[in-house]
């Protein structure tokens, strides 16, 4: 399925027809058929499973301490718009059509839970607490989802500032609570 995902995002959905993804992965249409019901199920399934890959590049690229936490929301947003904005564009084509949009809701459903994982991975390595990293995380994603799709620098500049302000408070109040009084 990411063989078809890729199709998908250089030809968009529109153009992407069961003999190009044939092509593209060197199968008949019988095996296609084989590991998909259906045309729309290539495509959600296809979708799902890049957009899981694009989750988990962002996770391996997390900061590992607060010293690179800056870094992170500097750099990551640019690389993963180069990397996977065609993919982020596919997705919104394909989760806010009317014949998949409950889908699309299912999937976010999905986000939320690996949202809440991530920020507790994040908790040990940072020392914030997850509750608090946790609304960060959605805010910094959907800034970095919205400059890939829309190319969109202001927006993503004033998002990230927010995050950055915030990340700067939180750990203040971790250097608070570790010194002695």
């Amino acid at each position: 399925s990411g063989l078809v995902g890729s199709e998908m995002c250089i030809r968009d959905r529109a153009g992407t027809g069961i003999k190009t993804v044939m092509d593209a992965c060197g199968m008949s249409k019988a095996s296609i058929y084989t590991y998909f019901d259906s045309i729309d199920d290539l495509i959600l399934q296809s979708t799902a499973h890049f957009m899981i890959e694009t989750e988990l590049a962002y996770m391996r690229l997390a900061p590992k301490k607060i010293e690179d936490v800056d870094k992170f929301i500097d750099e990551t947003p640019y690389w993963a718009s180069k990397k996977y904005g065609k993919k982020y564009r596919l997705m919104y084509q394909i989760y806010t059509h009317p014949k998949y949009v409950d889908y699309g809701k299912k999937f976010f459903d999905g986000v939320n839970n690996r949202y809440i994982e991530y920020s507790e991975t994040l908790e040990k390595n940072l020392g914030i607490p997850k509750d608090e990293l946790l609304p960060l995380i959605f805010i910094f994603v959907n800034a970095t989802i919205h400059y890939s799709v829309f190319e969109d620098d202001f927006y993503l500049k004033v998002q990230l500032q927010l995050v950055k302000m915030a990340m700067a408070q939180l750990s203040l109040s971790l250097i608070h609570i570790s010194e002695p009084t």
